[in-house]
C-alpha cells in the first residue's frame, strides 16, 4: 500500500539494500590498532606499501615501536586500463 509523501510505506526488504540508501562512507580508516609488540592498542601511522593493479596496500604502523600492526588495500573505483 503506497502513501502519497511517506518513503517509509515504498519500502521493500526484499530489494537489496545498495538500492534504497545512497553510500554512506567510502573508506574506513584506521587510528588505533592492538600492537603485539606494546601489548596494547596504540596510534597507528599509515604508509604506502605498494602499488597494485587493483588499488593502493597500505601499511599501518605502531607509533611507538614502529612495527606493522595492519595491512588495507584501498580499490580505486575505477579498473587502470594498460594500453598497448
Amino acid at each position: 500500500m503506497k502513501y502519497p509523501g511517506n518513503n517509509f510505506a515504498d519500502f521493500d526488504p526484499f530489494v537489496p539494500k545498495h538500492e534504497h540508501s545512497s553510500k554512506q562512507f567510502d573508506q574506513l580508516e584506521a587510528t588505533v590498532l592492538f600492537c603485539t609488540k606494546c601489548k596494547e592498542a596504540v596510534p597507528v601511522r599509515k604508509r604506502l606499501l605498494l602499488a597494485l593493479p587493483e588499488g593502493d596496500k597500505y601499511d599501518y604502523l605502531c607509533v611507538y615501536c614502529g612495527d606493522s600492526v595492519g595491512t588495507k588495500i584501498e580499490r580505486d573505483e575505477q579498473p587502470i586500463k594498460l594500453l598497448l
